[in-house]
């Protein structure tokens, strides 16, 4: 009987395991601001780095999946999403800057 416990003891471990191997990360992607973007660039990062750490912000527009250009305020961001190429993809405005950017990450998040 303490074999048999014991046996599947370690099934169970191993199978709960084996599930945070086989766990799926979203891809890694990057950005580049649009020079018309007036939100500062720290901010947008250190959201970023909250919702969506597979996401950064690049500086070479030729190494980027996604253009953002973030534009508005406090209470009122309005960001609009290019793909590589310039075909604008997604457009949020929110009255914070973290559902703006948390909008944006959901989006790249469930593009394949």
């Amino acid at each position: 009987m303490r074999k048999m416990l014991f046996g599947v003891s370690m099934l169970l471990l191993l199978l709960s395991a084996g599930r945070g191997i086989a766990k799926v990360w979203p891809k890694p992607v990057k950005l580049v601001l649009s020079p018309a973007s007036s939100v500062p660039t720290a901010d947008i990062v250190r959201n970023l780095h909250a919702k969506c750490p597979n996401v950064s912000i690049t500086l070479d527009s030729k190494k980027s999946d996604y253009m953002l250009q973030a534009g508005g305020w406090s209470g009122n961001y309005r960001f609009t999403l290019f793909k590589h190429g310039g075909d604008a993809v997604y457009g949020t405005s929110t009255f914070l800057l973290s559902n703006a950017v948390k909008n944006v990450c959901k989006f790249i998040n469930t593009q394949k």
